[in-house]
């Protein structure tokens, strides 16, 4: 078997080469950060996550290697609605005039309309950042939308993908099990593990970024993806990944040094930036110490900078979101 990570690389194929799956590079920031997939058997076709607008030439350039046609995509898969993982979607959408939009039930008034989520992201980037991030927004007609339930399985050619509803990340997060190709397409539920850093041996880490971060679900997300037995993990961020036990033992001690900071933190008297600047102090001192034989350079850190300081700003909400809400 092959795989390749990129917009124009080699597809991996499953063990029976009934059906085929393309890892595409959106280039979202810098190349091997986000990741969409196209998944064909036959003449049919899914994609999951749609990344922004500016990825979408590349998911339908990945179509067209693929042999196939637009008409030919029955899903559009997103698996929650963070902008790098679905603010491409009406797009995507628009380009495959046959295909209907998958989503969390709890996500779905947010493809439909996503003028609060852009008015949010604007605050946050600024009208310039926005626009060069994620061009403009746009919801999907309501008709073309349909949420599976947990559990719930949708056909797909000669089998059913099964969708799980996986919390921890974000409570209106989704994984997609195909049993064909033996794998999950996990969005953020299974970690990040971008290409970059496995030069120096297999390195996995948790999302625990704002505003929904649960460790306790998230360790039950992880848990539960482990128990489909599936052989991959096809990550959002970044590529797929085979070593489905190690990287589960990695993100499940990562989840409890995460639950133990933010029971720290919610005990201690600080609040706001001072908070954040704690988590993300106490985050960075666990990492080098846990990567410690992995001697990774300036570049590799500078790499997960911003994963550092987002994870750090969700476990402090979440700690302290739990002053106020005892024995969350």
């Amino acid at each position: 078997m092959g795989h390749g990570a990129g917009s124009a690389r080699a597809p991996f194929f499953c063990l029976d080469d009934m059906r085929k799956i393309l890892t595409i590079d959106c280039e979202y920031e810098h190349p091997e950060f986000a990741a969409a997939y196209l998944v064909h058997e036959g003449q049919r076709a899914y994609f999951v996550e749609t990344n922004t607008v500016h990825a979408v030439p590349k998911m339908m350039d990945a179509l067209a290697q693929a042999g196939l046609k637009p008409a030919q995509v029955e899903w559009i898969i997103i698996t929650h609605v963070h902008l790098d993982h679905a603010a491409g979607a009406y797009a995507l959408m628009e380009a495959c005039p046959q295909a209907k939009l998958l989503c969390h039930p709890r996500a779905r008034k947010h493809v439909v309309d996503p003028s609060r989520l852009e008015a949010s992201a604007r605050q946050v980037y600024g009208d310039e950042t926005f626009e060069r991030l994620y061009g403009k927004l746009s919801g999907v007609p309501v008709e073309r939308v349909y949420s599976p339930a947990d559990g719930e399985k949708i056909p797909f050619g000669s089998s059913e993908l099964e969708f799980l509803h996986t919390r921890g990340h974000a409570n209106h997060h989704f994984c997609i099990h195909d049993p064909v190709l033996s794998g999950v397409f996990t969005g953020d539920s299974f970690g990040l593990a971008y290409p970059a850093l496995q030069k120096s041996g297999k390195h996995i880490f948790p999302s625990s970024s704002p505003t929904e971060f649960n460790a306790a679900e998230a360790k039950a997300s992880v848990q539960r993806i482990a128990a489909t037995g599936a052989s991959f993990a096809f990550l959002t961020h970044f590529g797929t990944i085979d070593w489905i036990a190690a990287a589960k033992t990695s993100l499940l001690e990562q989840l409890e040094f995460s639950e133990q900071l933010e029971k720290r933190a919610g005990a201690s008297d600080l609040i706001g930036k001072e908070l954040v600047k704690y988590c993300e102090a106490e985050l960075r001192k666990f990492l080098v110490k846990y990567w410690a034989s992995a001697n990774l350079t300036p570049d590799h850190w500078a790499l997960v900078k911003m994963d550092i300081e987002l994870n750090a700003a969700g476990i402090a909400y979440s700690a302290e979101k739990g002053r106020s809400t005892p024995g969350l």
